[in-house]
């Protein structure tokens, strides 16, 4: 290689070295600016995200849930010579299922019991709150008699005969359910239960709720 050529090759060689060291902070801007980019839309779908949650699982608002857990006698009378009857006191364990994000607070109420859509007994509820995603459980007495129930009622003969009677309980809370300690929200709950009794042993046999 001549010196000529040997000088014309370190001259290319020399503006290929400069426009590559130009080209780079060039480069590097773009390549800032897209990762800036990148965060930028990482962090606005976290963002949507947490809106999401908020508004659909912890700001949203369920029903809480009223029903008959279990329950137990202290007394179970029936007469089935002439006229049918029973008398029953039973001890009824309630709860109220809250599944929000803060206390449902409830006001007093009643619980109606009925054979064969008759009223029977009901029971005194009084005022008080299930806390954060808990239930609140609570006993209540109650005397429950068939002296509303015609005499000649050929169902309640039957029933007594065959020694089960399948009793039902009503009830209404009406309440506030407190989010973040600060916003409130009227929510009622209903309870409709069936209660099926065997009177032979004097137990609850089933427990249904709807």
């Amino acid at each position: 290689m001549s010196e000529e050529e040997e000088q014309q090759l370190q001259t290319n060689n020399g503006h290929a070295k400069q426009a590559e060291e130009s080209a780079n902070p060039i480069q590097s801007k773009e390549l800032r600016r897209k990762k800036f980019l990148v965060y930028v839309a990482l962090f606005t779908m976290f963002q949507i995200a947490v809106i999401l949650f908020f508004s659909l699982y912890v700001m949203k608002v369920r029903t809480p849930k009223f029903r008959v857990l279990s329950a137990k006698f202290d007394h179970l009378e029936t007469r089935n010579v002439g006229n049918a009857s029973f008398n029953i006191t039973m001890n009824v364990e309630l709860a109220v299922k809250n599944a929000n994000f803060g206390p449902y607070k409830y006001k007093n109420s009643t619980i109606y019991f009925y054979y064969n859509g008759v009223s029977i007994g009901e029971a005194f509820i009084s005022q008080g709150k299930a806390g954060f995603k808990s239930s609140k459980k609570f006993n209540v007495i109650v005397n429950l008699s068939s002296n509303d129930v015609l005499a000649k009622d050929l169902k309640l003969r039957t029933d007594l005969s065959s020694g089960t009677l399948i009793l039902t309980s009503k009830s209404k809370l009406d309440g506030k359910v407190k989010l973040l300690f600060v916003i409130k929200k009227k929510k009622s709950t209903e309870m409709d239960c069936t209660i099926t009794v065997g009177l032979t042993g004097k137990v609850v046999r089933d427990i249904e709720c709807n």
